[in-house]
């Protein structure tokens, strides 16, 4: 058969084919754009939040980390270079001086102090805290420190020292609050839902048969908002006091303060190096977490009961604008 007999058969081919081609192509982009508006969505989502939040203080937490220990640790091996030396000239003066002349013995020793003291006076004027970058900067530490951050709460325990460290820090606050802002309006909102069911489904079942609970709105009360942050913060309370040996004032100092984002750094959980520090410091991580969504949990619930009074207070002034209005009217009738 002559090939060009074949002409109209092939080209329609090659146009089915195109078309096949391009209906991939297409089908391809809107799965996509599907996917990304899927993924978008989920991480707007409650869960998605938390997710992201947590993903972003452990980013942080290992940037940090990797910036802040490869910084050049100078006060610190200044510190332990003064020990050395002092400890030296102290045990050639107790060597060649004749000890049992007290006199001279303790003038010699008072002034070495003297000199040891002044050295290490400067150094803390140059923010030398006793602490290496090694430990000052672990994971916990690093994680910690990210959240208190972005949740504006500021410890003031750690800090980065190094040039990129301070960078990174502003870059890092400047995408972090909005993403904390997100979590606080939508896990918040989450949690008051839950928190909202919960409270409907105790009222039903502690009313009568014959009540009108079920056909009106319920509205969680202030109190109970009020009550829920107290028992978490007797919860943080009693678990600081037992670990870090803080009076019961201090521990609900630290929490209120905690939860309120002051964050004086006068109390920090594991800020002592000792055993079970680091573990402290996940541990107030999971706390001032979860706490925030407690927080955010009551600003709605109360946000919700502020709208509900007012309009219930708009409402009944109207009325009694109407009731006035109707008395005014009946009193002073219009004259025909």
């Amino acid at each position: 058969m002559d090939p060009s007999e074949l002409g109209p058969y092939v080209s329609s081919r090659e146009n089915m084919e195109s078309r096949y081609s391009s209906n991939s192509e297409v089908d391809m982009k809107v799965k996509i754009k599907d996917c990304c508006r899927k993924t978008v969505a989920f991480m707007c989502s409650q869960i998605g939040v938390i997710g992201l939040v947590i993903g972003y203080t452990m980013i942080g937490a290992i940037g940090f980390m990797k910036i802040e220990l490869k910084g050049n640790d100078v006060n610190y091996k200044k510190a332990e270079e003064l020990k050395i030396k002092y400890a030296i000239k102290f045990w050639q003066l107790a060597r060649t001086e004749n000890i049992f002349n007290e006199k001279i013995f303790v003038e010699l020793s008072n002034k070495e102090l003297e000199d040891y003291q002044h050295n290490i006076v400067q150094l803390v004027k140059n923010n030398f805290d006793g602490r290496s970058i090694k430990s000052m900067w672990t994971f916990p530490a690093a994680l910690m420190f990210s959240l208190s951050v972005i949740t504006m709460v500021g410890y003031g325990n750690i800090a980065p020292r190094t040039v990129w460290g301070k960078i990174c820090t502003v870059l890092y606050t400047v995408f972090g609050i909005p993403l904390y802002v997100l979590y606080f309006l939508n896990v918040g909102k989450g949690l008051a839902s839950g928190f909202k069911c919960i409270y409907v489904w105790f009222v039903k079942c502690s009313s009568l048969p014959d009540s009108n609970y079920p056909s009106k709105r319920i509205i969680v009360p202030s109190t109970a908002c009020l009550w829920v942050i107290c028992a978490y913060i007797l919860f943080g309370t009693i678990m600081f006091s037992q670990w870090e040996k803080w009076s019961f004032l201090d521990s609900t100092y630290f929490c209120v303060t905690s939860l309120c984002k002051l964050g004086f750094g006068d109390f920090v959980p594991g800020n002592i190096i000792r055993k079970g520090s680091q573990l402290r410091l996940i541990m107030n991580y999971l706390y001032m977490f979860f706490g925030q969504g407690l927080v955010a949990m009551c600003y709605h619930l109360m946000s919700e009961q502020v709208r509900v009074k007012m309009k219930e207070l708009t409402e009944d002034f109207y009325a009694c604008l109407r009731d006035t209005q109707t008395k005014l009217t009946s009193y002073f009738p219009k004259k025909v």
